[in-house]
């Protein structure tokens, strides 16, 4: 029968219990949710300053629709770039520093038109072994020569820029990396690739309105200037609260990829209330500085109960908590009891993480009240006694 894998890698994903399913949320997103009729505190979001719901940014989007209507009626290249795109990518390059700056769907979409506009058969790709797999997909999948180097190991990205004797190299790593937490050092991979003639380019999806000076992102947050990063990708829909991406570089490789750029060429722009949105979204960041400084405190006083009650975490700063569990059934039976205790806490397993890496993926956010925090403390130091006390 035609496509027998198709139900032989389903039945597998299940036994394996690794099988992925969605939950309706009838609520809108924010710090409570309601799923299968039952209220949760959300520690599952990226929406990491509560902006999908902020006033202003909701107000954006209406007045936004009321002028261009709910759709972009084109590709950029056709009718679909409108004066809402325009300030957008100007707000943008004003915020961040930059000459050039080019509107995404999807963060995933704009990871994988970069590399595959950019990389042909002659080329290197260099990334960071925990790279999102949109990244991942890209390299695998393009003509250029692709290499990884052990996660956030300088002394292997080293050799393997000391081995490439390609003219054009790209390097990719993320900012602050989506599973674990944890951030790239940014200023030492950068020196590396000037002292290789290497292009860098860094996803930022979870750093930008989280880290730096005004939302600004991982660049800021580690004192690098915009020479020190070719291209950076960043996200609308995590702590900007909206949806959408976009690349920010140099004016020449911005025009670069409104000619050859299929993804962009050929994609429906997205929405110019979507635009008007975004931009509000960051108006707010760059005038309510207090998102920032709550989430900075929550992500203190989460960190400081777990330690006191014996909760192992990762070596993570950020928003992002892991609590690494090891087998993937653990992890449901884990995040299964949270929600018991009304916690929505998910568990990542591979695929998306290595094997024997599941884990408990915690967020905050700078909505969440300290009791939010207190609570899921004691209820996650409650499930791993009663894992332990039955094994």
């Amino acid at each position: 029968m035609a496509f027998e894998f198709v139900k032989q890698q389903v039945e597998q994903r299940k036994q394996q219990q690794l099988f992925r399913q969605r939950r309706c949320q009838s609520s809108a997103q924010g710090r409570l949710i309601e799923i299968d009729k039952q209220g949760f505190v959300n520690f599952s979001s990226n929406d990491y300053l509560g902006l999908s719901h902020h006033a202003k940014v909701i107000e954006a989007w209406k007045k936004g629709a009321e002028r261009y209507g709910v759709g972009s009626g084109g590709s950029p290249l056709v009718t679909g770039f409108q004066q809402a795109h325009h300030e957008l990518e100007e707000t943008l390059c004003d915020w961040q520093g930059r000459d050039g700056a080019l509107l995404f769907n999807s963060g995933f979409s704009a990871n994988q038109s970069v590399i595959k506009a950019l990389l042909s058969k002659n080329d290197v790709l260099i990334q960071d072994k925990l790279n999102h797999a949109s990244l991942m997909e890209a390299g695998v999948l393009c003509d250029a020569s692709f290499m990884r180097f052990k996660h956030n190991s300088m002394q292997q990205l080293a050799k393997k820029l000391v081995s490439q004797n390609s003219d054009n190299c790209l390097v990719i790593t993320e900012g602050v990396f989506s599973m674990d937490g944890d951030q790239a050092p940014l200023q030492s991979i950068s020196d590396l690739c000037k002292q290789h003639q290497a292009w860098l380019m860094v996803d930022d999806a979870h750093g930008v309105g989280c880290l730096g000076d005004q939302g600004a992102g991982s660049l800021n947050h580690q004192g690098l200037s915009p020479d020190d990063v070719q291209i950076q990708m960043i996200t609308f829909g995590k702590a900007l609260g909206v949806s959408g991406a976009a690349i920010l570089c140099d004016q020449e490789l911005k025009d670069y990829l409104i000619n050859f750029d299929k993804s962009y060429v050929y994609s429906t722009a997205m929405p110019a209330a979507q635009a008007c949105a975004i931009t509000e979204s960051i108006k707010v960041l760059q005038t309510e500085p207090e998102l920032q400084q709550k989430l900075v405190s929550n992500i203190t006083l989460f960190k400081g109960l777990a330690k006191e009650n014996g909760i192992a975490l990762t070596d993570s700063n950020t928003a992002i908590q892991p609590i690494i569990v090891g087998q993937a059934e653990k992890a449901l039976l884990m995040a299964q009891s949270l929600q018991n205790k009304g916690f929505w806490v998910s568990a990542i397993r591979p695929p998306t993480v290595p094997a024997n890496t599941a884990r408990l993926r915690v967020t905050l956010s700078s909505h969440h009240q300290e009791q939010d925090i207190v609570g899921l403390i004691k209820a996650i130091f409650e499930v791993n006694k009663d894992n332990y006390d039955h094994r």
